[in-house]
């Protein structure tokens, strides 16, 4: 992708689509769906409007509609073919596709559009869940494909980042905290993904628990340091990229000599790096989390 100019090639397309680069050039060629450029090496070369229409396109041929007869809709009636169809069963696609246009053109607005009429049908556990998981999985993919850009990611996480910040914010006005035991969250020194620990945090405050967010860049000694104005809390945290596997023995060994040994406090660690990691297999103080489903079930 040509990030500056917002120019796509076949590949970009399929990635972003799902749709076969070989079956998005038989629809050119059968039902002249998309008109690409081509460069001085017949190259194609596709816009972000070439995009929006096949995303629409696969939207409408996912639901059971005929490329051919899809293929006779100018932009107006497919824009109306598709308000028609959006039901619980095709919002999931139709959002997941909204965010990563969104993502693509850098287009704040449109992430906000799409998030509030989200809100007025779903939870946000519901959109979390649903949505913006499915969606990060799926910007994890672009990303290894380069088909989408640092900038792409920072541009989206920073918005992920402040819907479920500002949903924190309201559960802590409205919700009132009733556990005594107090909730650490915390993500380790090189670990910087924070989007899994901020929602865990959120999930906490809604169900009335005492918490305190620490954030990123967090050595083990650090909380050491927590012992004397915090009786035996519950830290949480959650490994995607660090500690690497082959080192989370050396962690967890001494995080449970440190921080666990001879206390009733606990370690729950949720992430990809331990999502095969069977429950309680470095210490019996510390738990894996393995869903967020999981998660909410424990607290």
């Amino acid at each position: 992708m040509n990030s500056a100019h917002a120019i796509f090639n076949i590949r970009d397309l399929e990635n972003i689509s799902g749709i076969k680069a070989h079956t998005i050039r038989i629809w050119e060629k059968r039902y002249n769906i998309l008109q690409p450029e081509r460069t001085d090496t017949n190259i194609r070369l596709y816009t972000i409007e070439n995009l929006k229409r096949l995303l629409n396109i696969t939207l409408l041929h996912h639901h059971g509609y005929k490329i051919s007869k899809i293929a006779t809709f100018d932009e107006d009636k497919l824009k109306v073919m598709i308000g028609d169809i959006i039901s619980p069963k095709t919002v999931r696609h139709h959002a997941i596709s909204a965010f990563k246009m969104a993502m693509l053109q850098f287009d704040q607005d449109y992430f906000l559009q799409t998030y509030n009429e989200l809100l007025s049908e779903k939870s946000f556990r519901e959109i979390f869940n649903d949505i913006f998981i499915p969606l990060l999985n799926e910007i994890g993919m672009l990303w290894q494909t380069e088909t989408v850009s640092a900038v792409h990611e920072h541009f989206i996480s920073s918005l992920l980042r402040q819907k479920i910040s500002a949903n924190i914010e309201k559960a802590q006005r409205e919700t009132p905290t009733l556990g005594e035991r107090t909730f650490v969250f915390y993500l380790p020194l090189h670990e910087n993904h924070e989007l899994g620990l901020l929602y865990m945090h959120y999930e906490a405050v809604l169900n009335g628990c005492k918490t305190i967010y620490l954030g990123p860049g967090i050595q083990i000694d650090d909380l050491d340091r927590l012992g004397p104005h915090i009786a035996n809390p519950v830290f949480v945290t959650y490994f995607t990229l660090d500690p690497e596997r082959d080192t989370l023995q050396a962690y967890f060994s001494e995080f449970g000599s440190k921080l666990l040994d001879g206390t009733t406090s606990e370690l729950w660690v949720g992430g990809s790096q331990v999502v095969d990691v069977p429950d309680q297999q470095y210490h019996k103080s510390i738990s894996i989390i393995h869903s967020f489903t999981d998660y909410i079930r424990k607290l």
